[in-house]
């Protein structure tokens, strides 16, 4: 073979154009890998545009395959041959794979997702309605991996076949009572169930001997209040003609009941003791949600909410059983109310009845003096502090002196 003929040949100058397009790419890339410094790419794979873009060049890729198979179906067309691909045979193993890999996603979802649903119920009434959740749960799967795999098997079994007519089955009255007897009864216990719950939780027989802790809670833009009662175990009234840059939940003083209130910053319940929460808004429609407990109730402006439940097991007691030192129960606003919505939460924690009466004695009551000149209340008077030196002074005793008061 001549020169000429080598130079002139496709396939040899097709070899050529690729090896110098291969060199030339690799030479490049060396000199740019001694160059340039190594780039940290993990903040792109972070940011949202990168996924769009990939699922963008995904679409694309898909659109060219798509337009080469139908250049190719034309191209037999035009020649007079048969199809070259069977699309219904495709369409119908394509089914399949997508059953398949449903059905694991399913599995995937309930065995490693499914233990993070919710945490450990920590309230009686959260053992019913986990119960509830679990059964509904369960029937909702098995009817939903039924009618699919029926669906993907039917969509391969009846796939388009030249030599088989379709049978025209328009009415069947025994099927149509099956499917719509069974679902009606089913979902008439869901709902039994769920009104006997919500009965159960809502509707409390009041026990005179036995009252539970009143807590009032108050939420905002973005925070929560806690005002606890008092001696008289009882949370006085408020008013929102009330609210002043001293007064913030407007609470009237002129009320008894709201004079030993006390403010906390933080949720501290006793456990086996009923508490009941009175909870308000000042602004927008919150949510009061403490999921170990299973309390989620909306706060509405002007209209007061009330929720009551027992916590059964303290704070420590979680710690031991999730084997995380750090763990506390937290109070959550799950509506979005704007911009710092996340960051609305409240450290919740649940001890013993004798760490609650210690806890309750360190709170400071929410009537101060300035709020007492707002409200013409006596302000107590101050004992001086050398008055108070001279008397912690003269208590305290010597142990001579000690020794002689026991001798005498």
């Amino acid at each position: 073979m001549s020169l000429i003929k080598v130079i002139g040949n496709k396939t040899m100058a097709a070899l050529a154009v690729i090896f110098t397009l291969f060199s030339s790419t690799a030479v490049f890339a060396q000199e740019a890998a001694a160059i340039a410094k190594p780039v940290d790419m993990e903040p792109v794979y972070r940011s949202t545009i990168f996924y769009v873009l990939l699922f963008l060049l995904a679409c694309l890729f898909v659109a060219i395959v798509g337009k080469a198979l139908k250049v190719y179906e034309l191209t037999r067309e035009t020649q007079g041959k048969s199809q070259g691909i069977n699309w219904d045979l495709i369409n119908a193993v394509l089914f399949v794979i997508f059953l398949i890999v449903g059905l694991y996603g399913v599995y995937f979802e309930y065995t490693v997702h499914g233990k993070m649903i919710l945490p450990e119920a920590a309230s009686e009434h959260g053992k019913k309605i986990d119960q509830m959740f679990e059964i509904t749960l369960i029937l909702t799967s098995v009817v939903f991996i039924a009618t699919h795999i029926v669906l993907f098997i039917f969509a391969y079994i009846y796939r388009y076949n030249k030599a088989r007519k379709a049978y025209y089955y328009p009415h069947n009255n025994t099927i149509e009572r099956i499917w719509t007897i069974i679902p009606a009864l089913v979902l008439t216990v869901l709902v039994l169930m769920g009104f006997l719950t919500w009965r159960s939780i809502f509707h409390k027989v009041e026990d005179p001997n036995n009252k539970p802790l009143s807590i009032e809670v108050t939420s905002s833009q973005f925070q929560w209040d806690i005002r606890y009662p008092g001696k008289d175990g009882i949370v006085g009234k408020k008013n929102y003609k009330l609210i002043t840059s001293t007064n913030n939940l407007g609470i009237d003083f002129n009320d008894r009941n709201s004079q030993d209130d006390l403010v906390a910053d933080e949720i501290v319940l006793p456990v086996n003791k009923a508490v009941r929460f009175t909870l308000t808004s000042k602004d927008v429609i919150h949510s009061f949600y403490m999921p170990h407990f299973r309390v989620q109730l909306n706060t509405v402006p002007g209209m007061p909410t009330y929720f009551e439940f027992t916590p059964t097991i303290t704070t420590d007691e979680m710690k031991a059983k999730t084997g995380d030192p750090n763990f506390h129960y937290i109070l959550l606003c799950s509506k979005i109310c704007g911009t710092n919505h996340f960051n609305m939460q409240k450290v919740v924690r649940v001890v013993s009845e004798k760490e609650y009466e210690e806890w309750l004695t360190n709170q400071k009551p929410y009537l101060n003096d300035g709020l007492r000149k707002a409200f013409n209340l006596p302000v107590p008077v101050a004992t001086p502090e050398k008055a108070t030196d001279t008397a912690a002074t003269a208590s305290v005793k010597t142990p001579a002196e000690n020794q002689l008061a026991l001798k005498k």
